[in-house]
């Protein structure tokens, strides 16, 4: 009677509620503290955005103008935001191929956890981590120069809305890794990364772009992030004709909510289906 008992309390949906986020966390910080450790890899991700910050910022910023006027640093750093965001879920992907081929992901499923903490703690470490490359990113943005006028709450928002699109991103990378079969696959995973980051309006505003690139452009889900955060900030933002880029904070809010609805159960499945 008293196993019976046990049994039911420990099916009940709040007990497995419980033990997904106790799991879950227990992953995120294993993940976190090999992060910790291996330091070289935070300089490896903000390497890249900076290095663009100076090249577009410095070499052909001079070159660039804003559509209605503006300076082109302003409008350049919420883009160099949105796209270091964009692109994380490319390393998200690659370390879950990591843990796949190192074995790693089997050790966590012959475990007595959660079925979906493996992937709910990779999400909840890689949003810490993208967190933290943004604050670094934000203070890089600080010394050129770069200033938000939109005051306190506003910048806040514009902040969350980046979190935001990279959360809902990391799905996405799970999901891709668990389907990679190899770190060799794995290394092109830049190629999908790079266009979708940079068909946007990251560097310029898609009425520059001819017709049909710029029409791709402005649906993009980075573009709608970073131009409300250009909004929100109070920098130059460049808002083209198109639905889309009128209504950009509505599309902020609402493409990320659809790719996390999506590729959430997509990412859990894919992992319970490994092996089978």
């Amino acid at each position: 009677m008293s196993t019976a008992i046990l049994d039911d309390d420990l099916d009940a949906p709040e007990r497995r509620m419980y033990w997904a986020m106790t799991d879950g966390w227990t992953v995120a910080r294993r993940t976190l503290t090999h992060l910790v450790r291996q330091p070289a890899n935070i300089a490896w991700q903000l390497g890249f955005p900076i290095v663009s910050v100076l090249l577009f910022g410095y070499v052909f910023g001079s070159a660039m103008s804003v559509p209605g006027g503006g300076d082109y640093r302003e409008y350049l750093m919420p883009g160099m935001f949105g796209m270091t965001m964009a692109m994380g879920f490319m390393n998200t992907a690659y370390a879950v191929v990591l843990d796949t081929t190192k074995g790693v992901t089997d050790r966590f499923r012959s475990m007595p956890m959660a079925p979906s903490a493996p992937v709910t703690g990779r999400g909840v470490a890689d949003i810490v981590s993208a967190g933290l490359d943004l604050l670094v990113l934000a203070v890089t943005a600080l010394v050129i120069g770069w200033r938000s006028d939109g005051g306190l709450w506003a910048t806040v928002a514009a902040f969350g809305l980046f979190l935001w699109l990279r959360f809902a991103l990391i799905w996405i990378g799970i999901w891709i890794g668990l389907l990679t079969p190899n770190e060799e696959a794995a290394g092109s995973l830049f190629a999908v990364a790079f266009p979708f980051a940079m068909i946007s309006s990251v560097f310029v505003a898609p009425s520059q772009m001819p017709d049909w690139l710029g029409a791709i452009a402005a649906w993009n889900p980075v573009s709608s992030t970073v131009t409300a955060a250009r909004e929100l900030f109070g920098n130059p933002a460049a808002v083209g004709d198109s639905w889309i880029e009128q209504n950009a904070l509505l599309g902020a809010i609402v493409w990320p909510l659809v790719v996390t609805l999506v590729f959430v159960p997509l990412a859990v499945r894919r992992f319970q289906r490994l092996s089978r």
